[in-house]
C-alpha cells in the first residue's frame, strides 16, 4: 500500500506562533529557503545523468520544519517543538516511505535509555497527517533540538589513489545538516551532534552521531540506536510474517561485516492496526551495533563519534536495476574500490622466484604481486634482516614499475589462551564464527597492528592481503588491555582495525580483505564467492563453474571490488585432469 503524502499539503496549515524558547530556533528556520514541494515527475535518470539533482536544505511552508533533497530523495524533518524525521519521501516514485512521525534514534547513558528528539501523541501508526503534528509534544525526558546548520559535504576520510581506477578522483558534492541536541534534567551538558548528509546527483543520504560531554564528570555510554524509522510495509498478510520492507530501500553502514550487520527490520509492536494477527510485519528499521556496546567512558571534555550509515530508496523491484543502484553507491561512497589492478599471488619468497615473478609480471602486463600464503612472508617479524629482505623485493619490484605486498592472517588463528577471544557463552576460547581468534583489544593485538604499519612504513609495500578480522567477535575477557570486558570488545576490536585501514587508504596502500563491511573504511576488494574444493574438479567444470560464480556474485558488487581464483598448479587435488599447467597443452 503506497501512501502519497507531499509537502504541498503543508501550504494549507496555518502558521502558529512558536514557544519563546523557541524563538532561536524560528529565526533560523525563516532564514532558509522555502523548499520545493516534493512529487514532481523526474524527467532524468540518475544512472545516466545526475548532475541537475543537486543538494539543497530548505523550510517547509509552515515554517517548522526542514527538508534535507537532492530531488531524488528527501528526509523531512519537524524542528518544532522537538526534532522528529516525519519522511523519507521517494521523489523517484512519488512514494512517502515512512508511515508516521520517528525520534531520531536513543541513547543509552549510565544505565537509562534517552529518545533522541522525537514527538509523542500518535494517532495512528498505519498513516499519518500532517495537521496532527501540531497536536503532538516532545517525548518526556528526550534531547530537545536547540540549534542546526548547514554546511557543505566534506570527505569523511582520506584518499591516495596510485593506480588506475574507474573514477578518477574523490570529490563528493551534497550537503550536511547538523542538529544540535541538548539532553535533559540531569544531563544538560550532554550533547548530541546528529549530522545528516545528501550526496548531489543519487539518491543517498547518510547519518551519524557525535556525543559532548561538556559536564564536569565522566559519563558511560552504554547503547546507542541511529536509526528508528517506521517504514512503510512492503507487503501485509495476515497469518505469515510478510517480507521486509528492506525490499525498498538499500541501507548499509560501514561497520557492517560478513556475519554482524548494523542494520534490523523489526516488527513494530506499537503499530496494532497492521494486517498482520501477530503484529510481526518487519517494517521498523533500527540501526545499531550487532551485540554488545559501545559501552564508552566518555570523560570531560570528550566526544564519542558513531559509525557511519546511509540509505537509498529503489525505484524499482527489477533486480538488475537495483543492483546497478547499490554498484553506483559503492562506486560513490568507496571510490578505491574501483581501482583493478592485475595482480599474482606468489607462495614463495625465494629471492630467485620473486625475482623471476616480478620480471613475468613485466613481460605479460601484470601489474602486482602479493606474496600469499605459505609464502614465508611474516610480517609481525621485525628483525632488520627480515626488513632488509623485503624492502629489497620492494625496492627491485619498483625499479621495474610492479607493486608488490603480502598476506597476514589474523582471523581463525591461537596465540594462547591468555590473548584468544573468550567465548561469551563458554568462559573459553573457541568456537567463535571462525573457531579460534585472537582478541584484537588485548596486548599481543596493539602490538600485531603497531607491528603490521611498520612492516609497510620500512618496506614501502603497496599491497595488504588480510585474512581478515571478519566479524570481529565479542570477547568476555575482562584482562585484555584494552578492552574491559564483553559490553566493548566488538567496539574497541573494530576502532583499531579502522585505524589501520583509514591509514593504508590514505598511504595508497591496496587491499584485500575477505569481510564486505570493511570496503566503506578503506579495503578494495573481497573474495565474489568461490568453493576452493572445486578447483579438484576437471578444468572445464572449474570454468564453467567460475563463471557462474562471477555472472551470480555481481548483481550487487562491481567487478572491480571481487576477487575469485585461476589455480595454475594443482590446488586442491584432483591430479592432470585438474590442473591447467602446462599451458601451451590447455590453451582451449
Amino acid at each position: 500500500m503506497t501512501r502519497i503524502i507531499t509537502l504541498a499539503v503543508l501550504l494549507s496549515i496555518s502558521f502558529i506562533h512558536l514557544h519563546s524558547e523557541s524563538s532561536g530556533l524560528s529565526g533560523k528556520l525563516a532564514a532558509l529557503p522555502e523548499a520545493l514541494p516534493q512529487g514532481e515527475t523526474l524527467e532524468k535518470d540518475w544512472l545516466i545523468d545526475g548532475e541537475s539533482f543537486v543538494s539543497t536544505v530548505g523550510r517547509t511552508p509552515d515554517g517548522k520544519g526542514i527538508v534535507l533533497t537532492n530531488g531524488l530523495v528527501s528526509r523531512i524533518f519537524r524542528v518544532l517543538p522537538n526534532l522528529s524525521t516525519i519522511d523519507i519521501y521517494n521523489n523517484m516514485t512519488s512514494d512517502a516511505m515512512l508511515r508516521t512521525a520517528c525520534s531520531e534514534g536513543s541513547v543509552t547513558i549510565d544505565g537509562k535509555d534517552y529518545r533522541l528528539g522525537g514527538l509523542s501523541g500518535h494517532q495512528e501508526r498505519g498513516y499519518m497527517l500532517y495537521e496532527w503534528l501540531d497536536e503532538m509534544t516532545p517525548v518526556p525526558d528526550s534531547f530537545q533540538v536547540v540549534d542546526f546548520r548547514v554546511s557543505e559535504l566534506a570527505r569523511r576520510m582520506e584518499w591516495n589513489p596510485k593506480r588506475w581506477a574507474l573514477v578518477k578522483e574523490w570529490n563528493p558534492k551534497g550537503k550536511e545538516l547538523t542538529f544540535i541536541l541538548e539532553g535533559p534534567a540531569g544531563l544538560q551538558d550532554v550533547k548530541v551532534e546528529l549530522h545528516y548528509e545528501i550526496y548531489d546527483g543519487a539518491p543517498i543520504i547518510g547519518k551519524w552521531m557525535i556525543l559532548r560531554n561538556e559536564g564536569v564528570s565522566p559519563i558511560m555510554l552504554d547503547k546507542f540506536i541511529l536509526e528508528d524509522l517506521a517504514f512503510v510495509e512492503y507487503e501485509s498478510d495476515v497469518e505469515n510474517v510478510p517480507a521486509s520492507s528492506a525490499n525498498l530501500v538499500h541501507v548499509e553502514s560501514d561497520w557492517a561485516q560478513v556475519s554482524c550487520g548494523t542494520t534490523f527490520w523489526e516488527a513494530d509492536r506499537d503499530y496494532t492496526s497492521q494486517v498482520n494477527y501477530s503484529l510481526s510485519t518487519p517494517c521498523l528499521l533500527k540501526v545499531k551495533l550487532p551485540n554488545n556496546g559501545p559501552a564508552q567512558q566518555v570523560l570531560s571534555g570528550s566526544t564519542f563519534e558513531s559509525f557511519r550509515n546511509w540509505m537509498m530508496p529503489f525505484d524499482t523491484q527489477e533486480r538488475e536495476r537495483k543492483g546497478l543502484f547499490v554498484r553506483h553507491f559503492k562506486r560513490i561512497l568507496a571510490p578505491w574500490t574501483t581501482e583493478n589492478p592485475i595482480f599474482m599471488h606468489l607462495t614463495s619468497t625465494k629471492p630467485e622466484d620473486v625475482r623471476t615473478a616480478i620480471d613475468q609480471c613485466v613481460e605479460t602486463g601484470y601489474e602486482m604481486i602479493i606474496l600469499s600464503f605459505g609464502s614465508g612472508l611474516d610480517m609481525e617479524d621485525e628483525s632488520p634482516e627480515n626488513i632488509a629482505r623485503f624492502k629489497e623485493y620492494v625496492d627491485y619490484a619498483h625499479s621495474r614499475g610492479i607493486e608488490i605486498g603480502g598476506y597476514s592472517l589474523l582471523a581463525s588463528r591461537r596465540i594462547s589462551d591468555e590473548v584468544d577471544v573468550i567465548n561469551p557463552r563458554t568462559g573459553k576460547t573457541g568456537g567463535m564464527t571462525f573457531g579460534t581468534s585472537p582478541c584484537l583489544s588485548s596486548e599481543w593485538g596493539h602490538e600485531y597492528f603497531r607491528k603490521i604499519r611498520s612492516f609497510f612504513e620500512k618496506t614501502g609495500m603497496d599491497v595488504f592481503e588480510h585474512d581478515g578480522s571478519y566479524s570481529g567477535d565479542p570477547c568476555a575477557s575482562t584482562s585484555h588491555a584494552f578492552h574491559k570486558g564483553l559490553e566493548d570488545s566488538q567496539w574497541t576490536q573494530r576502532s583499531m582495525l579502522e585505524d589501520l585501514y583509514k591509514w593504508m587508504r590514505a598511504t595508497g596502500i591496496y587491499m584485500n580483505v575477505p569481510d564486505m563491511g570493511t570496503m566503506l573504511i578503506g579495503s578494495s576488494k573481497c573474495g565474489i564467492g568461490y568453493r576452493e574444493v572445486n578447483w579438484s574438479l576437471p578444468r572445464a567444470r572449474q570454468i564453467i563453474l567460475g563463471r557462474q560464480n562471477i555472472y551470480d556474485g555481481t548483481w550487487k558488487r562491481n567487478p572491480t571490488d571481487g576477487w575469485t581464483f585461476v589455480p595454475l598448479v594443482q590446488y586442491h587435488g584432483g591430479g592432470a585432469a585438474a590442473t591447467l599447467e602446462p599451458l601451451d597443452e590447455h590453451l582451449d
